[in-house]
């Protein structure tokens, strides 16, 4: 007996639990979870970000690059990606053995994203249900749902974001339009949709939103049975009843993202399982040093502290002895042509006298002072770009007409690519990007994970069922 009487959902012609497994890019989640929680009767997710394929022993084939040019790399990006993608996919619907349903998740901010998802849904037809897609507005998803035949899942933040897309796009394939994915930008992992108008620190109630959502949605004329499925610091069912059969809110789907990290078919390595158990609230940051430029939330690991350390050392500069400006900087830069405030400067100064010894200017008229090794990664990690990004802060890339952004590379930020697949197979958890949901915390509290426990998928969307 499910929790309140959760009841299942009709969802591609098949009944399904309307709990979707959060589809984490870059090797998060991988067959294995997608296929054991479509098995379970749930909505799996498979990740087309990056994802994993395979030799011909079983072993992954590791994402190497061997162009010499940035726009020949994201070539071999595209095709690893398709590759991994319809590999995944494949394998999940294998292991789902006709339950539940498969979906892809793909970010819309991606480089390539179109090229990967039409080159994934080509080679996997019938086996995936529908495709989630956010991070950027993806406007193109509905008329590749369309051609494809899949139904799509656009994953917004806020009832304006929905609205735009549907104005433009969405209201053209409506029929195709299965759910809408209301990502809480204070509460998910990975990257979030927190807008300017919207304060990263201070977190608003998901329930007014996800109503001014539903009204939206009536707005346009789209049915009450099209579910609105809740994403970002869901946990328990039971502190989601009033939700459950809600006439205010119409149907209600809700998305695990944090909780299948810890299962035992979940693909991350053991280090990153046993992190998890150990967090305690506070300890997952919002922070803004993806290369995306959007928002993000990850454990505030030595990575993370790292590079808040590194924005920290930061001056303004202006090209002339100007306003305040009166000094000019003696350390960290090659020229003479800096010009700080003389309080400043002693930072500067004291900076380099701590090792910081290397000035990298920023995009916005700062510099930023770095140790010589870190002034050495940072520029081998931009030399090494190979595209992942639609656009890229950390690197300048773009993936579409002349393949840059115009802007100057922001050494505050850092190569994505690289970090989430270091972390994936086994890297060192200290050193990379760590995602997680900012109730990662609970791991640590729910009695379900005493003792150590891990559960299977199955386990775990039974327990879930339960209400806890």
């Amino acid at each position: 007996m499910s929790f309140k009487g959760l009841k299942p959902i009709l969802y591609q012609g098949r009944e399904v639990w309307p709990l979707v497994e959060g589809g984490k890019g870059v090797a998060a989640t991988n067959h294995m979870s997608s296929g054991a929680w479509a098995a379970a009767g749930g909505i799996g997710t498979v990740s087309a970000v990056n994802a994993d394929s395979y030799d011909a022993e079983g072993k992954i084939v590791p994402q190497v690059y061997h162009a010499l040019t940035r726009k020949e790399r994201h070539e071999e990006l595209i095709r690893y990606a398709i590759d991994g993608g319809v590999e995944q996919v494949r394998r999940a619907y294998d292991i789902s053995g006709g339950q539940g349903a498969i979906n892809i998740n793909v970010l819309w901010e991606m480089g390539g994203a179109q090229q990967v998802l039409e080159g994934i849904l080509e080679r996997t037809k019938g086996m995936v249900s529908g495709v989630t897609c956010g991070a950027g507005m993806p406007y193109r998803l509905s008329e590749i749902a369309e051609r494809f035949n899949v139904a799509y899942l656009p994953i917004i933040s806020s009832a304006r974001a929905f609205r735009a897309l549907w104005k433009r796009a969405y209201h053209k394939v409506s029929e195709l339009m299965a759910a809408v994915v209301y990502e809480d930008p204070w509460l998910a992992g990975g990257h979030n949709g927190l807008s300017n108008a919207e304060d990263p620190l201070k977190p608003e109630d998901p329930y007014p939103r996800v109503k001014a959502l539903r009204e939206t949605m009536r707005a346009e004329g789209v049915p009450d049975t099209v579910p609105i499925v809740m994403a970002g610091g869901v946990w328990y069912l039971h502190e989601w009843d009033e939700w459950i059969d809600n006439p205010e809110l119409g149907a209600i789907a809700f998305q695990f993202g944090t909780r299948p990290l810890l299962t035992e078919e979940s693909p991350i390595p053991q280090g990153w399982k046993d992190a998890l158990r150990e967090l305690e609230p506070g300890d997952v940051l919002l922070h803004r040093f993806s290369p995306t430029g959007f928002y993000s939330s990850a454990v505030r690991n030595p990575f993370l502290r790292s590079l808040e350390e590194r924005s920290l050392r930061q001056v303004p500069y202006s090209k002339v002895d100007a306003g305040e400006h009166t000094v000019q900087l003696d350390v960290g830069v090659r020229g003479k042509n800096f010009w700080v405030t003389p309080k400043d400067l002693d930072r500067a100064r004291a900076w380099a006298g701590q090792g910081f010894t290397e000035g990298l200017r920023t995009p916005d008229d700062t510099i930023i002072f770095v140790s010589p090794s870190e002034r050495e990664m940072i520029k081998q990690d931009q030399a090494d770009c190979m595209g992942c990004l639609s656009h890229c802060g950390f690197s300048s890339w773009k993936d579409h007409d002349d393949y840059t952004t115009g802007r100057l590379a922001d050494p505050r930020s850092f190569c994505i690519q690289k970090t989430l697949q270091d972390i994936a197979h086994g890297g060192p958890i200290d050193e990379n990007l760590m995602f997680a949901g900012h109730s990662a915390y609970r791991f640590k509290q729910d009695p379900f994970y005493s003792n150590n426990f891990t559960p299977t998928v199955k386990q775990l969307v039974d327990r879930i069922l339960t209400g806890d």
